[in-house]
C-alpha cells in the first residue's frame, strides 16, 4: 500500500492543514526548515539513523547521522553568525556535491540566511550576474571554484566574505575565510532564527528569455508542500534508501534532495560523480536504493545502453522510480518497466512551484508518457493562451494554469515584482507550458510557450547566451534556440552572422563554444553553430527567434507580416 492511499479519495478531502499538523509545523513557533530537517528528527528518537550517505568520485564515503547534520548545520549557523552576517542576507552556497553543500543550506536557513545555491558548473559571468542581482553578502566555495570567485570579486562591492571550506595550509586572500566543517568546535545548541511562515528562505535563479536570470524567492512554509508530496510522490517510508540524483544548485536537488528528503527522516544516498551508466547501477546496487528520484535525461542515456548493463547489477531493491526536469517518453517509461520491473513515474513542477504540481503517483494507472494528475491540494487546469479562460474540452491544448495560494509557491522575484505579478492572469498561475488534459484528467505536454530551452531538464534563456556571444571578438550578431536531441531532448543551437574580416571555420566554432562554456556553462554552450549572412529581423529590429525554432524542429513558420524586407 502507497503512502498516499487512494488518490482519488485523497483529492477531494485533503486540506494543506492536514500537513502542517502531521509535520507539526509551528509547534512551540518554530517554522525554520533547517530544525524539521534536523532537530525535530533527533527529538522524535532518530538522532542516530543514517540522514546522509555519500559517495565522492574516487569512492570516498561518508556517512552522516540525523544527530550529525544537526550539529554540523548548527556550526554554520554559528560561524555566520560569529562573522556579522545577518538574517535576510543571501548567503551563496557554491561548490560540487559535498556533504558541506547540504549541510550548509540548513546552517543557513537556521541563522535566519537567505540560501542562495548555484550550480557549481557555472562559469564566471553566470556566476556575477546571480550574485550581483541578489547584492549576496557571503559565499561557500572550495579550492576548485575559488578562482572564479576571486575574479569577479572586485565587481560585487556587497560581498564581503568568502569561506573556503578547504583551505588547508595555502594562504588565503584578504576577505577569505577558512572553515573545516570536520574541524570546527562541535555546537550542540544553537538559538534557530524564530522564522515566521513567510520569511524568505530560498533564492533559485532560473533562465527566462529576455533580461537577466530571475530569483525566484521561497519561504520557510514551503516545507508544508515538499513534505507532503515527497511522502505522496516519492512515497518516502521510513526504511527507505533514497537516491535523488539533482545537483541542489538546481531546484530539484534542495526540494526533494534536502528539504522533501530529511523532513520525511529518510536515509538518502548522494554520488558526486558524473554519468557512468555502470557506475550508476554499482551504487544502486552497493547501498540498496530503494526510491530513486532522476531525470529524463539519464534514464534516456541509460535505455542507450541496453538491457546487458542492468542484467549484470542486483538492482531488486529498487521499489519506486520517478523521473522529473523534462517530459519522459513513452518509450522510457515502457523500457524501465522492462528492465526494472516497474515504470519510471513522471512528475511535472518548476523552480517557482517548489514542489510537484502534477504528478503520477504509485497506484495509479500509469498513461506512459502522462505527466499524470494533479497533486491534492493543487487546482490544475489548461487556459487558453489569449483570454486565460478555462478550457474544459478534452485534449484542447492550452497552458498550465495553477490557483495560487499552496505553500511552496514562489513569493516573488527578487527585484522583479513586475514580472512577478506578469506571471498571473485572470486569478490562475500560468506557467509558460502547452499541455491538454484528456477525459481522465491526465495532462500530456506539448512544449514551452516561449523561446527557453530545456537542456537535459535544466531551462537555459537564450537571451544571456546571445549575450555572452556578442561578447567574443568575431560574433556582430547572434540568436539562440532550441534544436531537438535524443538524449538531451534539447540541446543550445547558435545562429550567428560574423563581424567583417572573420570567415567562418571550424577552429572558429570551436573557439565561440569553448568561450560560452568558460562564461557561462556547459549546459549554456551550443552543441551546434550555424553562420549566417544576417538573422530574420521585425521592422523593429527585434530578432525572431521563432523562425529560427521552427526551422530546427520542422514546424509552421506562422505569421510573419512583420519580417523585415530584405
Amino acid at each position: 500500500m502507497s503512502n498516499i492511499g487512494s488518490y482519488e479519495e485523497k483529492y477531494k478531502s485533503f486540506n494543506w492543514k492536514d500537513s502542517e499538523k502531521e509535520l507539526e509545523y509551528g509547534k512551540d513557533g518554530m517554522y525554520n526548515i533547517g530544525y524539521y530537517c534536523s532537530d525535530r528528527i533527533c527529538e522524535k528518537g532518530f538522532g542516530q539513523k543514517i540522514a546522509m550517505i555519500w559517495e565522492g568520485f574516487t569512492g570516498e564515503v561518508k556517512k552522516y547521522t540525523y544527530d550529525d547534520i544537526r550539529i554540523y548545520s548548527n556550526c554554520f549557523a554559528k560561524f555566520l553568525q560569529d562573522i556579522g552576517v545577518n538574517p535576510g542576507d543571501r548567503i551563496c552556497v557554491f561548490m560540487d556535491k559535498i556533504p558541506e553543500l547540504y549541510i550548509s543550506f540548513l546552517g543557513v536557513l537556521k541563522m535566519g540566511g537567505i540560501v542562495q545555491p548555484l550550480f557549481s558548473a557555472f562559469g564566471e559571468e553566470a556566476l556575477f550576474t546571480r550574485l550581483d542581482n541578489a547584492k549576496t553578502k557571503a559565499i561557500f566555495t572550495t579550492r576548485k571554484h575559488l578562482g572564479k570567485v576571486r575574479r569577479i570579486r572586485k565587481t560585487l562591492p556587497e560581498m564581503t566574505k568568502i569561506i573556503v571550506l578547504d583551505a588547508g595550509e595555502k594562504p588565503l586572500e584578504n576577505d577569505e575565510l577558512s572553515f573545516d566543517m570536520a574541524k570546527m568546535p562541535k555546537v550542540d545548541k544553537f538559538d534557530i532564527f524564530k522564522a515566521s511562515p513567510e520569511t524568505p528562505s530560498v533564492l533559485h535563479y532560473t533562465s527566462g528569455t529576455t533580461g537577466t536570470p530571475k530569483g525566484a524567492l521561497h519561504v520557510h512554509s514551503s516545507i508544508i508542500s515538499q513534505y507532503i508530496t515527497a511522502k505522496w510522490v516519492l512515497d518516502i517510508r521510513p526504511d527507505d534508501i533514497y537516491w535523488c540524483t539533482a545537483d541542489p544548485g538546481w531546484v530539484t536537488g534542495t526540494s526533494y534532495g534536502i528539504i522533501g528528503a530529511w523532513a520525511n527522516g529518510v536515509t538518502q544516498t548522494v554520488l558526486d560523480a558524473g554519468f557512468n551508466v555502470s557506475h550508476w547501477y554499482d551504487f544502486i546496487d552497493k547501498y540498496k536504493v530503494t526510491v530513486w528520484y532522476s531525470a529524463p535525461t539519464a534514464i534516456r542515456m541509460l535505455m542507450k545502453e541496453g538491457d546487458a548493463p542492468v542484467k549484470a547489477h542486483n538492482l531488486s531493491s529498487l521499489r519506486h522510480l520517478i523521473s522529473v526536469g523534462e517530459p519522459l517518453n513513452a518509450e522510457a517509461v515502457v523500457w524501465s518497466e522492462k528492465v526494472f520491473g516497474k515504470p519510471f513515474l513522471d512528475s511535472y513542477w518548476q523552480t517557482e512551484t517548489g514542489s510537484i504540481m502534477i504528478s503520477n503517483f504509485p497506484g495509479m494507472k500509469v498513461k506512459p508518457g502522462s505527466m499524470g494528475k494533479a497533486v491534492p491540494g493543487i487546482t490544475a487546469i489548461v487556459v487558453d493562451p489569449k483570454t486565460y479562460e478555462p478550457i474544459t474540452k478534452p485534449g484542447l491544448v492550452g497552458l498550465v494554469a495553477l490557483k495560487p495560494g499552496w505553500p511552496s509557491m514562489f513569493r516573488t522575484y527578487w527585484q522583479n515584482k513586475a514580472t512577478y505579478d506578469g506571471k498571473f492572469k485572470n486569478g490562475w498561475y500560468i506557467c509558460g507550458d502547452r499541455s491538454s488534459i484528456d477525459a481522465e484528467g491526465y495532462f500530456w505536454f506539448v512544449g514551452r510557450d516561449d523561446d527557453v530551452i530545456n537542456t537535459a531538464g535544466h531551462l537555459v534563456g537564450p537571451f544571456e547566451i546571445e549575450s555572452a556571444l556578442l561578447e567574443h571578438e568575431a560574433v556582430a550578431e547572434s540568436a539562440a534556440v532550441g534544436k531537438p536531441d535524443p538524449i538531451n531532448m534539447e540541446v543550445v543551437k547558435a545562429f550567428i552572422a560574423l563581424k567583417p574580416g572573420f570567415e567562418k571555420s571550424s577552429d572558429l566554432e570551436m573557439s565561440i563554444m569553448n568561450f560560452i562554456r568558460k562564461k557561462l556553462s556547459p549546459l549554456a554552450m551550443p552543441q551546434e553553430i550555424e553562420f549566417v549572412a544576417s538573422l530574420p529581423k521585425t521592422r523593429s529590429g527585434k530578432i525572431m527567434r521563432r523562425l529560427l525554432r521552427a526551422q530546427e524542429w520542422g514546424e509552421e513558420i506562422g505569421d510573419i507580416s512583420t519580417l523585415e524586407n530584405d
